[in-house]
């Protein structure tokens, strides 16, 4: 639809003025402070001069939104990482306060250290320079509605919290504003063992929710850190070390409800298999990362628990031999469920945290589903592939509690870099490329994290072509940040000029913006701001992640 020609020329006008005071104007960023009184509201000008709305993001400084005229700011030179997101601070009305208490009760906190805590994500590097200024816990999606209507009204941005396990920054509130705490909203609403899905609230884990299913033979696939939320993996469009038979979240959610920066509650798509009844929103709002609704319903996609399963391990002198070990796999036309990939400091980390002797050397997993013949039939092949690409010391178990031990302790992979360095901070990156440059790409981020003087670690689902490195290092060491970030560049800009991604599923939120320029060009990114602010016009809804802010339209 072509743009009126009153909007252009006020837009352009906007932007004009924008970018002639901005050039005069001094701002000031404050830190979180523990005393309330000592917080100054941030300087806004006149809506009368400048009646315009900034989208925010990190290392960018930004106003609440004052209309629905989307402006940008002048892209960064180099693209680094910000090690704390800056943004504004807008003291949040007591009217606001008051209405928020009339309907949340006593399910709402300005206590600080409450507060502080659901600013800073648990296993993340990333930090603001704000933290919320309240904190409300939802307990239905009436309440989420009422919530969300009134932070519009008041122009007050919202950050909606799950499991706090997201890595790239996605619950920051470098703004302050409201923190919507959805973990008291964990229902079964209901389960269709027949038609094999189930309708939940977004709170619940998927670790629990795997333990209401399992006497009912069912499970739901996808298998992100422990600690992770349905709602939480639905906006980060999560996936795991099943999703190379399963798929991702994309994959597995038939439907959602989410209620939108109007208070107004959408749902994406019935409850049939497939559909082709308009827009596909239940894909638009998975991976939208809180930036365009909150989710308060999902419909999620079962699966039958396998039969049998048999974990098979085994070790590589090299990465690239682990690596093509994988690929073969693949092009087998094995079913695997799982291929994992540690390399030696991995192993040693999980061997130092859990007490293990396991053999310090590239490490392949796999499990094998089915019958009990055919699984041991796929592990025989595999075995086989090994043997081909020097592989050595293959084993594999049968016994229930022996495969869930292995699995545990791959799961707990990250905490276990912390026994190596319990001072040190993680970095926890990922990209995904086609499967056939896998082994290319992790041998050459190999040979730059094994360079390095910071202790790295890689963990890949190699069959998907997803690897991922844990970076320990000291944010408050100057030449520690600049090496994390060197590698952490490397890696991707490695990723993408194999025509892979900047994340295959940790998500965006702050950490990746920088690269979604290069990889999805600046159309495709036009055409998420136009959706971003035709949908939450007063950008109130986790502003500043996901969209970089220079993107106009």
């Amino acid at each position: 639809m072509a743009m009126p020609s009153w909007f252009s020329r006020l837009r352009h006008s906007s932007k004009c003025l924008f970018n002639s005071m901005r050039l005069q104007a001094s701002f000031r960023t404050r830190t979180s402070s523990n005393s309330e009184s000592s917080k100054t509201p941030f300087p806004f000008w006149s809506t009368s001069l400048l009646p315009i709305s900034v989208a925010v993001s990190a290392g960018s400084l930004a106003l609440y939104p004052q209309s629905n005229l989307s402006l940008c700011e002048a892209p960064n030179a180099k693209a680094r990482t910000e090690f704390v997101v800056k943004g504004s601070h807008k003291k949040v009305p007591q009217e606001l306060i008051d209405e928020l208490k009339a309907v949340c009760q006593d399910n709402m906190t300005m206590d600080y250290e409450q507060r502080y805590n659901h600013g800073k994500p648990l296993n993340s590097f990333h930090k603001a320079v704000n933290i919320p200024d309240l904190v409300v816990f939802a307990r239905s999606e009436e309440e989420v509605c009422k919530i969300v209507k009134l932070c519009d009204k008041h122009k007050v941005p919202i950050v909606p919290y799950g499991g706090a396990t997201s890595l790239e920054g996605h619950t920051l509130c470098p703004h302050g504003g409201v923190c919507i705490d959805m973990s008291w909203m964990k229902n079964v609403k209901a389960l269709h063992v027949e038609d094999m899905d189930i309708i939940v609230e977004p709170g619940i884990g998927w670790m629990e929710l795997n333990e209401y299913l399992e006497p009912f033979g069912l499970f739901f696939p996808l298998d992100p850190g422990p600690g992770a939320t349905i709602g939480g993996m639905c906006a980060t469009r999560c996936s795991g070390s099943l999703a190379v038979r399963y798929g991702t979240m994309r994959d597995n959610v038939i439907s959602l409800k989410a209620v939108l920066a109007t208070g107004e509650v959408i749902k994406t798509a019935s409850r049939a298999r497939k559909s082709a009844a308009g827009y596909d929103l239940t894909r638009l709002m998975i991976g939208s990362e809180g930036t365009l609704g909150v989710i308060t319903e999902v419909t999620l996609r079962l699966q039958k628990i396998p039969q049998y399963s048999v974990v098979a391990m085994c070790n590589f002198p090299s990465i690239k031999d682990a690596a093509d070990v994988a690929i073969s796999t693949m092009m087998s036309g094995i079913q695997v469920s799982r291929v994992e990939l540690l390399d030696e400091v991995q192993v040693r980390a999980i061997n130092i945290a859990n007490g293990k002797n396991f053999p310090e050397a590239t490490t392949l997993m796999f499990e094998f589903i089915g019958t009990e013949a055919y699984s041991r039939e796929q592990t025989q092949i595999v075995q086989k592939i090994i043997s081909e690409h020097n592989g050595s010391d293959f084993v594999f178990a049968e016994d229930p509690e022996a495969k869930k031990e292995l699995w545990k302790i791959r799961k707990e992979a990250l905490w276990a870099c912390f026994a190596m360095e319990p001072d040190l901070e993680a970095m926890s990156t990922d990209v995904c490329v086609p499967l056939s440059c896998l082994a290319e790409l992790i041998s050459r981020t190999k040979q730059e994290l094994d360079a390095s003087e910071l202790v790295c670690t890689v963990i890949a689902h190699a069959g998907d072509g997803n690897f991922h490195t844990v970076i320990l290092f000291d944010p408050n060491n100057e030449e520690h940040r600049r090496e994390a970030d060197r590698l952490n560049h490397f890696m991707v800009h490695t990723a993408l000029s194999m025509e892979g991604t900047c994340t295959g599923e940790h998500g965006v939120g702050t950490g990746k913006m920088k690269y979604l320029e290069e990889e999805l060009g600046v159309e495709a990114l036009k055409t998420m701001k136009r959706i971003k602010v035709a949908l939450d016009p007063n950008n109130i809804m986790n502003p500043g992640k996901l969209i970089p802010s220079h993107v106009c339209f």
